[in-house]
């Protein structure tokens, strides 16, 4: 990770020792690096750069806002799946028009904003969302702009909990069912039918999942040109895989050359939608040994951060480089990282050599995807601090909570 480096053994976040950053704005700390966010979305722009296309950020990866801003002025198009997220984008600068709206769950309210608001393209998931969204816009007297989201059944080969384009998965409208729900969205006078989206899951490093899932996207394409239904673009959805500890991240040039040459010469926009490979490099989690505990054979590193913090160890048993921000000179002990939190599962690592003491500062690396986004304040835990470093500077883009916050809009009985 070339923007998280090491200067005289000492990790830094482009140019500022995280020693200094975590002595500044306290422990635990998300710190993102603002070039690297950018380098990662160039790479899709500077792949896809001959083919028309519109690169949208899933916004759940990280929706902090000053991540969004950074890639707004990019000219970024954003992937939301809430009205939450619909309003963080709109804060950050996104423009209406380069939104596209998935989720199997869309609530009526959240509908009737992003059609009133102009987004590009609702993902419709279901025959049921897509009656919701055409009675919706014919009470406004609109017409919603549409894209079918396909499930290809396809095996994407990633952690059950993160795939999403298998029969059995809750996301998109079956391939033998597609057909007909097209056709029936075509004679909707509230209902623009533009596009298909395909979303097969997460954290995908082969590209023979993607290739599999274009087969038979295009084939549907074609089906539906042949029925008088044209398309004008394709999204293919997220996913793309980044190295955690020994895989090889997925080629986005390789990556690109597939989409491009399954397209061909059909006039199809090319939407994308990556988060991962996006935030996840571009952000660490900075956290400070509290206590250091050996129970007979067994050493633990008792550190602030906890599974609240960063929950994907204990949710997906994922594995995330840990690394001492000034390793010692000693030999390293093999040591389990855990948290405060009163759950066997607060860990967020296992069995890592460590050369380390008490008080001293741990780095959990590609924390920048599904980080911050997914913590909570179990045990009454104030969530961390984010901070971004531009250039030479380091900015807060996130206060820490305070404990007195966490209960201010609770009460107790009379």
């Amino acid at each position: 990770m070339e923007h998280f480096h090491r200067r005289k053994g000492v990790l830094h976040a482009q140019s500022y020792a995280c020693s200094q950053l975590a002595e500044e704005f306290g422990t635990p700390l998300f710190v993102y690096s603002r070039e690297a966010l950018e380098s990662a979305w160039q790479q899709f722009s500077d792949a896809l750069e001959k083919h028309p296309h519109l690169i949208c950020y899933a916004v759940k990866a990280n929706s902090n806002l000053a991540v969004l801003d950074v890639l707004a002025r990019l000219g970024s198009g954003f992937d939301i799946v809430s009205g939450g997220e619909l309003k963080r984008v709109l804060a950050a600068g996104g423009e209406p028009e380069n939104i596209v709206f998935s989720g199997v769950g869309k609530t009526s309210a959240e509908l009737t904003d992003a059609l009133e608001i102009g987004i590009r393209c609702f993902n419709v998931e279901s025959e049921a969302e897509l009656d919701r969204l055409g009675a919706i816009a014919a009470a406004l007297d609109m017409v919603a702009p549409v894209s079918l989201r396909i499930n290809p059944d396809v095996d994407a080969q990633t952690h059950p909990y993160i795939s999403t384009g298998l029969k059995e998965n809750k996301f998109g409208i079956n391939m033998d069912k597609a057909i007909e729900l097209y056709q029936r969205a075509e004679q909707m006078p509230s209902i623009n039918v533009q596009g298909m989206d395909c979303h097969i899951g997460s954290q995908l490093t082969n590209i023979e999942p993607y290739q599999d899932a274009l087969e038979r996207l295009i084939g549907l394409v074609d089906q539906l040109d042949s029925l008088g239904i044209k398309l004008s673009h394709l999204d293919v959805g997220g996913g793309h895989g980044i190295c955690y500890q020994d895989e090889a991240p997925l080629d986005i040039d390789q990556w690109a050359r597939c989409v491009i040459d399954a397209v061909g010469e059909r006039e199809l926009e090319i939407l994308v939608e990556p988060g991962r490979f996006i935030a996840g490099p571009a952000g660490i989690l900075l956290t400070r040994v509290e206590y250091l505990k050996s129970n007979e054979d067994k050493h633990f590193a008792v550190v602030d951060a906890a599974m609240n913090d960063l929950i994907r160890p204990a949710l997906y048993s994922a594995w995330q480089a840990i690394e001492a921000v000034e390793p010692r000179d000693t030999e390293p002990k093999q040591y389990d990282v855990v948290g405060p939190v009163c759950e066997s599962s607060d860990f967020l690592g296992k069995n890592r050599p460590l050369s380390i003491e008490q008080g001293d500062l741990l780095a959990v690396m590609q924390a920048g995807a599904y980080g911050f986004v997914m913590s909570s304040n179990y045990n009454t835990r104030p969530r961390a601090a984010e901070v971004m470093v531009s250039g030479d500077e380091a900015y807060v883009v996130r206060e820490r909570e305070n404990v007195e916050d966490l209960f201010v809009d609770e009460s107790v009985l009379p």
